[in-house]
């Protein structure tokens, strides 16, 4: 079994990926492939764009990545309530290339923030909307206050209910 695990943010100090990161490391059941969103940066999707020059190959590359994978380990950094821009245009200019951007792979969400809400808003919006894009989500998890719960310097969960909240979670990926 292939895993792919990123966050949904191209911050160089993202809360998210040290989360994903973290969640990844506990998979014993999988061959785990990172990702940086980063390396998918493209113009700001814009229809006028797309019929002057195709969907851009950084779109392509990611799609692949998706496809070669069973399972799909994602943590959503939350911009004024929704995605991130920059997963946000990665996103919109994949679902141009092919409406099943997640190709019907099983999917844990989480997301964290923080502040007491742990990003429960992008969360919410990416469960309720994975499934219409071809993701099957399994589970989803968001954590709280992450510089309280989360110790930076141990890269690991603190708060021992969100951690086993989260084991359970990354174990649904291998049902």
């Amino acid at each position: 079994m292939r895993l792919l695990a990123f966050a949904a943010s191209n911050s160089s100090k993202s809360i998210n990926r040290k989360l994903v990161t973290y969640a990844a490391s506990m998979v014993d059941f999988a061959e785990v492939e990172t990702l940086d969103i980063h390396d998918y940066e493209m113009p700001l999707y814009r229809l006028d764009r797309e019929e002057e020059s195709g969907v851009p190959q950084q779109a392509h590359d990611f799609l692949a990545r998706v496809g070669a994978v069973d399972a799909i380990l994602v943590s959503f950094a939350e911009n004024n309530k929704t995605y991130s821009a920059a997963f946000k245009n990665l996103f919109d200019w994949c679902s141009r290339a092919r409406d099943d951007v997640w190709q019907g792979k099983k999917m844990a969400l989480l997301a964290t923030s923080p502040g007491r809400a742990g990003a429960d808003q992008v969360l919410g919006f990416a469960v309720r909307w994975a499934p219409r894009f071809g993701g099957e989500v399994v589970g989803h998890l968001s954590v709280p206050s992450f510089n309280h719960t989360f110790d930076a310097e141990a890269g690991r969960l603190i708060d021992e209910e969100l951690d086993a909240q989260l084991r359970a979670l990354v174990a649904k990926l291998s049902a």
